[in-house]
């Protein structure tokens, strides 16, 4: 039986499983919205759907028919769709070359193909109710390109193209789109990271490429810049919440700055790169 349509707002949001999306999930439920929180796997949020308004799903966003099933349950229940937040992603790294086909692939469909499956399944009703809001959780990677990133952050590039080019799109039909930029973040983003290093062939001649990535001094859950979750989440509501978002947000002062790398001659900015990696 449907729910009774009520003022609540509802939001969307993928990979909520930990880190970045746990706590969007959480910001929204204490914002007081309706929830539908998903991971690929039920039990990794269980513990979510104790909370008042907070409904659980599986969602695979490789899954087109995972995303229409989630969107079609909002519609059920609620009657709306108010914001979906795609934030469900991991970072494919290591050199290109040793990047094999199938590992490109998969980054791709999950970094980019699935925020596109979930846009198409909730835009239909967001145009008819003309409001909406769809925040890409994009990265400092989605503007500047570093050694051994090269999937991760073409994966990122696109979902910035993309998200230019739909929000224009749908502007006159009163949906925003936009692109969170975390720099590094306290989560154990880095530890999948490192799973796919270890995945795939090694190419001798590309060492000094793994070793950098595999220090996360620099861009790690353990950096001195990374920023609690949290503050992800927040910028995350912001958006959602602001009748007027910015196309942008960077979130924390590492990714503020970084960001300001793209203005530079690609000439420095490799050399920078290349004094990063020689670094003991």
């Amino acid at each position: 039986m449907s729910e009774t349509v009520g003022p609540r707002k509802t939001v969307l949001i993928t990979g909520c499983s930990s880190g970045v999306g746990r706590a969007t999930a959480e910001a929204f439920l204490d914002d007081d919205w309706k929830v539908y929180a998903t991971a690929r796997n039920p039990a990794d949020i269980e513990t979510l759907g104790e909370r008042e308004h907070c409904d659980v799903n599986t969602l695979d966003v490789t899954d087109r028919e995972d995303a229409e099933r989630v969107a079609s349950r909002m519609m059920e229940r609620d009657g709306r769709i108010d914001a979906l937040v795609n934030n469900a992603g991991y970072g494919q790294h290591g050199p290109l070359e040793d990047v094999t086909d199938d590992m490109l692939h998969r980054q791709f469909d999950v970094n980019v193909y699935g925020p596109h499956r979930l846009a198409r399944a909730v835009l239909p009703h967001m145009r008819e109710a003309r409001d909406g809001t769809i925040v890409n959780v994009s990265s400092v990677a989605g503007r500047v390109a570093a050694p051994g990133m090269g999937a991760y952050a073409g994966s990122k590039h696109a979902v910035e193209g993309m998200s230019d080019t739909l929000r224009t799109e749908v502007e006159p039909f009163g949906v925003d789109v936009v692109v969170v930029q975390p720099g590094p973040v306290e989560t154990s983003f880095r530890d999948r990271v490192g799973d796919e290093l270890e995945a795939g062939p090694r190419t001798e001649a590309y060492e000094s490429v793994y070793e950098f990535q595999e220090d996360a001094t620099l861009v790690g859950g353990e950096s001195p810049f990374a920023i609690p979750p949290e503050a992800v989440a927040e910028t995350i509501l912001e958006a959602a919440v602001s009748p007027d978002p910015q196309s942008r947000y960077p979130v924390g002062r590492f990714a503020e700055l970084s960001l300001n790398a793209r203005f530079l001659p690609d000439g420095l900015r490799d050399a920078a790169f290349s004094i990063l990696r020689k670094l003991p």
